[in-house]
């Protein structure tokens, strides 16, 4: 089977595509490789997948739409899984532009590719963001999304309705997942344990925001992976128990349309300093902080219910943050020896 993956050469993309390489399935792998984050680090994501003979490259903008066109025309992909986004919280407060050609013009192309080439499920990444000023935890899918808190927060939003409106004209099957605080081995350098790492061993203070008083549903990236995988074999249809007539009708699913979302992260929120003190152990050093107040855009704790992921594909997240933790240093010693 040929599967479309966008955001190949990312941290999820690359793992995705993998998985899916090595139990034998065709991947057309698409991606600008731009320079938000160091582009020799995408590149040894990519080798990595170019070893297979059935990856396909296509270095190509989602937000451009001829050029997207092509790519399914000449690989008419049965399943696709859009990881390409703008991401991170802070950069969407200084470069929006670009989270609106990405999440939006991007997005857009790609419900319209897949309508047209009639794709048989669709698996797109929306973000734990979308919760937004929510405080009730742990976070379910049919809690309200309408108060975002960032405007990346606000795309990936979006990109829900967008993929709705498509569900219920087009009968086009999607599924979003909510993705929590994702961690581990080839991670991006913009994400906090990464930046603590390097700063650690680098004997730099590291910047710890809402002077550490922050909770994350930290969860590793092949728990994260299992989850994709197992949604894309299971195409998205209507919830026959989805309720139109009352006040507020579930967000994260439909009657009318081969449509849902679900959380996906690991159920179990960890405190940043407790995190801290995890990789300072793995590191065999001490880290000096500096403790600094809330970014703008950013929420003072995360917690996903993955029950509905569970009863729907099995979904059971296993790595704990020591082991995930230790298997990143690992990696980044190797990495970057």
């Amino acid at each position: 089977m040929t599967i479309l993956v966008t955001g190949s050469a990312g941290f999820i993309g690359s793992h995705a595509a993998l998985r899916l390489l090595e139990r034998g399935e065709t991947v057309v792998g698409v991606d600008i490789v731009n320079d938000y984050y160091d582009v020799s680090l995408k590149e040894a994501r990519l080798d990595r997948l170019r070893a297979h003979d059935t990856y396909i490259e296509a270095r190509i903008d989602i937000a451009d739409t001829a050029a997207l066109q092509k790519v399914f025309a000449d690989h008419a992909p049965k399943r696709v899984i859009n990881l390409a986004a703008q991401a991170g919280v802070r950069y969407s407060v200084e470069n929006p532009a670009a989270y609106v050609a990405s999440n939006l013009v991007g997005f857009a192309n790609i419900l319209e590719c897949s309508r047209q080439a009639g794709v048989e499920h669709l698996v797109y990444a929306s973000t734990s963001s979308v919760y937004g000023a929510n405080s009730a935890m742990p976070f379910t899918e049919a809690d309200g999304v309408g108060h975002p808190m960032s405007l990346y927060a606000a795309t990936k939003r979006a990109n829900e309705v967008m993929a709705h409106s498509y569900s219920h004209l087009f009968k086009l099957p999607t599924t979003g997942l909510r993705f929590f605080t994702v961690y581990g081995p080839w991670g991006r350098p913009d994400m906090a344990l990464f930046k603590f790492t390097k700063a650690i061993l680098e004997d730099r203070p590291i910047d710890v925001y809402n002077n550490g008083d922050m909770q994350r549903d930290f969860t590793y990236i092949d728990d994260i992976v299992e989850g994709v995988i197992r949604l894309l074999d299971h195409p998205a249809t209507p919830d026959p128990d989805w309720r139109p007539d009352v006040r507020h009708p579930d967000p994260g699913a439909s009657g009318i349309a081969p449509f849902r979302v679900y959380n996906i992260g690991r159920g179990k929120p960890v405190q940043l300093m407790e995190y801290v003190r995890t990789l300072e152990s793995k590191l065999g050093r001490t880290a000096r902080l500096n403790l600094m107040p809330m970014q703008a855009g950013d929420v003072s704790a995360t917690f996903a219910d993955t029950s509905a992921l569970e009863k729907a594909v099995g979904y059971a997240p296993a790595t704990t943050v020591d082991e995930g933790v230790g298997r990143f240093v690992d990696w980044y010693l190797q990495y970057y020896r």
